[in-house]
C-alpha cells in the first residue's frame, strides 16, 4: 500500500514539474523577446549612426556618445558639472566588429594618442517600438539610437 501510494505521489509530482517546466520555458522566451536576445538584425543598418546614453549623477551629468561609420568608431565622453557649470570631454576612436546582433567596441586612441589600456564594450544590438538600441552587456546601460531621439522630439512638439 505504501509503494502505490508514494508511486502514486511520484507519478504526480513528475507530471506537475513537466507542466511548469513548459510554463517557465513560455515565459523566458518571451522575456528573451523582449530583451532582444531572440531579434534577428543582422540587415539593419548602422553605418553612419550616433547612439547616445545619458546618465544623471548627484554632482555631474554625463553624456557618451558612440558614433559608427563602417568599421570605425567614435566613443565620446561629456562630463557636465553641476556646481561650476564645466565641460570636459574626451574623445577615444578605435574599430569596431559585429557578429549578428553582438558589437564590439575597441577604442585605443584617446585624442589621437595611443593608450595603454583600450576602452572596450560589448553591445547588443535590438529594436522595440522601432527604436535601435544598444545594451551593454556588462552593464545593462541602454544607448538609443539618436535618430530615434530627434524624431520622438518633434513627434512630442506637435
Amino acid at each position: 500500500m505504501r509503494k502505490t501510494l508514494l508511486a502514486i505521489l511520484f507519478a504526480g509530482t513528475i507530471c506537475t514539474a513537466k507542466a511548469q517546466y513548459g510554463t517557465m520555458d513560455q515565459i523566458l522566451t518571451r522575456l528573451e523577446e523582449r530583451s532582444g536576445v531572440n531579434q534577428n538584425l543582422e540587415s539593419v543598418n548602422i553605418d553612419d549612426k550616433k547612439f547616445v546614453f545619458i546618465k544623471d549623477e548627484a554632482d555631474h551629468m554625463e553624456r557618451d556618445f558612440i558614433i559608427i561609420k563602417g568599421n570605425k568608431a567614435t566613443y565620446v565622453e561629456v562630463f557636465d558639472d553641476k556646481a561650476t557649470g564645466k565641460s570636459t570631454s574626451n574623445v577615444f576612436s578605435g574599430d569596431i566588429i559585429r557578429k549578428k546582433n553582438i558589437i564590439s567596441l575597441r577604442a585605443d586612441m584617446l585624442e589621437n594618442k595611443k593608450v595603454p589600456i583600450p576602452l572596450t564594450k560589448t553591445l547588443l544590438l535590438t529594436k522595440q517600438d522601432n527604436i535601435l538600441y544598444l545594451i551593454d552587456v556588462n552593464t545593462k546601460a541602454r544607448w538609443i539610437d539618436e535618430a530615434s531621439l530627434s524624431v520622438n522630439k518633434s513627434k512630442s512638439k506637435k
